[in-house]
């Protein structure tokens, strides 16, 4: 006896699939913002173990370049299947674009696709890592110039 909600397609859902869904969403936010962060410091932190010394030879560099791609991609492949996941709890795989009437252009067109969830959450972690990034760059970083 859930709370039941008419989606786009037509299609009841229940309030507990709308639920798991926006949890599903949060974790794939969370997954694609660990590709930016947790993985590389994990594999640097990796890397600076296996090295012996301060001044490394090459060995370090391959591990940690060989694991992050590796784990990139495996993260990946789990953001695809929880966007599958995303897919059939929700029925429909897109994010709709809210498109204010006086934004629209007259050759707006439907062939153009709406983006999916998984678009919608790689592109969103890349734009605020970006942003963390130069947040940092600008207050945080200091000078690299000499001071004298």
């Amino acid at each position: 006896m859930g709370v039941t909600t008419q989606a786009d397609t037509g299609t009841r859902r229940s309030g507990g699939k709308t639920i798991a869904a926006g949890f599903l969403a949060a974790l794939m936010m969370l997954m694609a913002l660990s590709l930016w962060t947790i993985v590389p410091l994990i594999w640097l932190w990796i890397g600076s173990q296996v090295a012996a010394t301060q001044f490394p030879s090459l060995g370090p560099y391959v591990i940690v370049l060989v694991g992050v791609v590796a784990t990139i991609m495996f993260a990946a492949w789990i953001l695809g299947w929880m966007n599958e996941l995303y897919l059939n709890l929700t029925g429909t795989h897109t994010v709709d674009p809210i498109r204010l009437g006086w934004l629209r252009s007259l050759r707006d067109s439907e062939a153009q696709h709406p983006p999916t969830l998984l678009e919608f959450v790689v592109v969103g972690s890349v734009l605020l890592a970006a942003t963390c990034l130069l947040f940092w760059f600008l207050f945080f970083a200091g000078s690299p110039l000499p001071t004298g």
